[in-house]
């Protein structure tokens, strides 16, 4: 595939992506200008998408908007990934009792990946787009995934992800991420400040089931104060909402989180 195929596949995505936030129909022009696209590549996009039938064009006031078959090339996905629904029953149950952002996270080769995300209802909070890709070295949910792997394959993630962070600042020393698994193995949850987001933290713990044949993590996060304030309260929601779809839970041993 060429560097002009690639080029059109992603801002076709892009496009849609914008939709998505806008929820509003735009013309030619402020699609450009608002994706950056020259004026006659973003001509030939549209057309090509009005001629596939995932956008509408109304001639009248010139805007164009995503028609319902955009909707219909993922509304199986849920189904597919998540089944009867238990998953999302305990995403939907973590965020009615803590009000926090929750989300479900799966490895995506050397990246977590935000699969099913509800945002915060407190005024302060982190907005996570859902769908979204972080390098899996970089969350508490992130570490948690690795867990799951050999030392050797952990090790291995590491490197690439480290290779694919780019700026050495933002990279981080295998020691360390060893240390945090090492955590996670002996408490059955990852706790993380200022990852991925200075002034918040995260609590993550393993689902014992797989989405895709892959492990998940469940997940929330909010403000540092907030979340160490809650820490204790925010564990057991998690984990009562986990043990409803595990198949042996076992939370007889009092919890307590080191922060």
């Amino acid at each position: 595939m060429s560097d002009k195929q690639v080029k059109s596949a992603t801002r076709a995505i892009e496009m849609l992506e914008y939709f998505k936030l806008a929820q509003q129909p735009r013309s030619m022009s402020e699609l450009a200008h608002d994706l950056g696209y020259p004026l006659s590549s973003t001509t030939v996009l549209l057309k090509t998408l009005v001629k596939m039938g995932y956008v509408n064009y109304d001639r009248t006031r010139r805007v164009y908007f995503p028609t319902p078959k955009v909707t219909a090339l993922g509304e199986w996905i849920p189904r597919a990934l998540f089944g009867a629904g238990q998953i999302l029953d305990a995403l939907n149950d973590v965020h009615a009792a803590t009000h926090e952002g929750v989300f479900i996270g799966a490895k995506n080769d050397i990246y977590l990946q935000y699969l099913k995300t509800k945002q915060s209802l407190h005024a302060l909070r982190f907005h996570i787009e859902e769908g979204t890709v972080r390098p899996i070295i970089k969350s508490a949910a992130g570490w948690v995934l690795l867990s799951t792997l050999t030392d050797e394959k952990i090790e291995n993630m590491v490197r690439r992800a480290n290779i694919a962070v780019g700026a050495p600042t933002e990279r981080v020393r295998i020691k360390d991420i060893f240390t945090e698994i090492e955590k996670i193995r002996r408490n059955g949850y990852a706790w993380a400040e200022n990852v991925p987001f200075q002034g918040g933290a995260t609590l993550a713990i393993l689902l014992d089931v797989q989405v895709d044949n892959q492990p998940v993590t469940l997940a929330l996060g909010g403000a540092e104060q907030r979340m160490r304030q809650n820490a204790d309260k925010y564990l057991t929601v998690l984990r009562d909402a986990a043990s409803t779809i595990r198949a042996t839970p076992d939370f007889d041993t009092p919890i307590q989180i080191e922060i």
